[in-house]
């Protein structure tokens, strides 16, 4: 009986060493405002301080991050890098190890037209369930997976996969040297089964546009490569200038 309570002790021991499983993980979000202010997250803001974690940029400055998350292709993003090729606009994107691996054109495509490329993890990991071991795993292959590919080195930006999060996790990414972007502009776009109208997809970034703001893309969707002429054009027309996010 004492040898099998040693095992349990053992084991139980060994689990909480090397898995972290947070008690307090949050999926982020905003409360949207059609006034062009900037969005208010509430409790998460207390959260993400001191983290170096980012969900608008300069909000004293007419400024707008156009980011993408990118874990794999259905044939929209080539025309998605057309279009903002033309309008002569870089990006930010998220990229997970999967994506690299299958889509190395597009990658290297990304990468040598100036877009800004950042870590997604290698495959697409809940942080609030990694250590900090796994945590640094998760990111440094998939920094080796980019260079091994491109010869270039991955910027130290980072997204939650799916916005999954809590502070002890936030920590760890920036005690790995990331800073970590969120967003405030976004909608259910990542759903290719029910994607909106053109007209429902620039109103959900339009009317609520601000300084500083993180538009939250993804790849794969349809009405987002749709819009995102014409979002650009109206994003402009009223005085906002693209950045990446190596200028948060």
């Amino acid at each position: 009986m004492k040898k099998i309570f040693l095992g349990i002790t053992i084991m139980f021991i060994m689990f909480f060493t090397t898995s972290y499983v947070s008690l307090n993980a949050y999926g982020f979000g905003f409360t949207r405002n059609d006034d062009h202010k900037t969005p208010e997250i509430g409790k998460y803001q207390t959260i993400i301080d001191g983290t170096d974690s980012y969900y608008v940029g300069d909000t004293n400055q007419k400024e707008i991050y156009l980011t993408f998350d990118a874990g794999y292709d259905n044939g929209e993003l080539p025309k998605i890098l057309d279009i903002l090729s033309e309008k002569n606009i870089l990006a930010s994107f998220f990229l997970t190890g999967d994506f690299i691996k299958r889509f190395p054109e597009l990658t290297i495509r990304m990468a040598y037209e100036g877009h800004t490329i950042c870590n997604h993890t290698y495959n697409h990991a809940n942080i609030t369930k990694l250590s900090i071991d796994e945590l640094k795993v998760e990111l440094t292959k998939l920094e080796e997976a980019y260079f091994n590919l491109t010869g270039m080195n991955m910027v130290k930006y980072f997204r939650p996969p799916e916005g999954e999060f809590d502070r002890t996790s936030l920590l760890n990414v920036k005690s790995l040297g990331y800073k970590t972007v969120f967003w405030s502009s976004a909608y259910c776009d990542w759903n290719v089964n029910g994607q909106k109208s053109v007209e429902y997809t620039k109103e959900m970034y339009l009317n609520n546009l601000h300084n500083g703001a993180i538009l939250l893309m993804h790849s794969v969707s349809s009405s987002n490569r749709e819009a995102l002429s014409s979002i650009i054009d109206e994003v402009k027309s009223m005085g906002y200038t693209f950045k990446t996010v190596t200028s948060l």
